[in-house]
This record gives C-alpha cells, structure tokens and sequence, in this order.
C-alpha cells in the first residue's frame, strides 16, 4: 500500500468513531443542489496559474470542516502553505503534484488519497501539462483552516517526482 494510503487506513477507525453519535434533537439532513455555489478563482497570492475553486461544504457547529473542488490548469499549483488541523485531498481527475517541505515531489492521480499531518508545510497543483482536480476537506482549530505561506518557485516546481 503506498505511504499515502496507508496514512488515511490508519484514520479511518477515528472517523466511524464519531459516527454512532446520537443526533440532537430535531436535527435536519441539509442538500445543498449541484451548482448551487458560486465558483471562484484562485487569489493570485496564493496560487500561481490559473485555479478554480468550486465550494462543496461548510458543516455547521459543532463541526468545523470544510470541503472543496479545486481544479488547477496545466502548471498552476498552491503557495507553500499548512494547516492546523490538517488536509484530506481526494484526487479525482488528472494528474497533478503534491510536495512536502524537505521531500520530494509526488505524482498524484485519480484515486489517490493525500493525508498532511497538522502543521506540515506542502503545496499541490497540476502537472505540467495537465489539469488535475481535488477535494480538499480540512477542519478549523482556533478560526483558521489554513496558513498561507511564500510562492512555490518555478525551480522547486520543476523538481522531477519521485
């Protein structure tokens, strides 16, 4: 099993945990229509290339996770950044990268499950001349769902992956 998998098997007993919790009282199941969200592009200071982002979900208290489509173009990738809570990515088309500080660069593709730890610096984006797409699902702590950092440079871009 790659490393990568293997990191989200060991989570997955944490997540049914939760999942036997009574719900409260008169709680509602929510659908939110395809659609129904407006996409948006990528803010140039935290994305290079072109980047859309296409909101999927932002659960209600007491929850504090969050999900999106992301569909980069050929070349356009994330800013360095981390999260404090950590990141789930779900590859869904193409093929795409991903980069933890100090690591080499990895080929992603449809399928593939990224798991980054809390606080791990890392970008992700298209191959160079393919657009990939993701879902990114992260949760809050303290507010904040992610810390931006500097620009990923065309040289460590360029890295071949491993």
């Amino acid at each position: 099993m790659r490393p990568i998998l293997l990191a989200m098997a060991s989570l997955l007993p944490v997540a049914m945990a939760g999942a036997q919790t009574a719900a409260p009282a008169g709680a509602q199941m929510k659908v939110t229509p395809a659609g129904s969200q407006p996409s948006a592009r990528g803010p140039a200071q935290y994305f290079s290339g072109n980047v859309r982002i296409d909101p999927l979900f932002a659960a209600p208290a007491p929850s504090t996770a969050a999900g999106a489509a992301v569909t980069f173009e050929p070349g356009a990738r994330s800013a360095w950044h981390t999260h404090p809570a950590g990141q789930v990515l779900i590859v869904t088309a193409g093929v795409g990268r991903v980069q933890q500080w100090g690591g080499a660069v990895q080929t992603i593709r449809p399928g593939d499950v990224v798991w980054t730890p809390p606080g791990v610096k890392h970008w992700h984006g298209a191959a160079p001349s393919t657009a990939m797409t993701h879902f990114a699902i992260q949760e809050s702590a303290g507010g904040k769902n992610v810390e931006w950092l500097e620009k990923v440079s065309d040289a460590q871009y360029a890295d071949e992956p491993k």
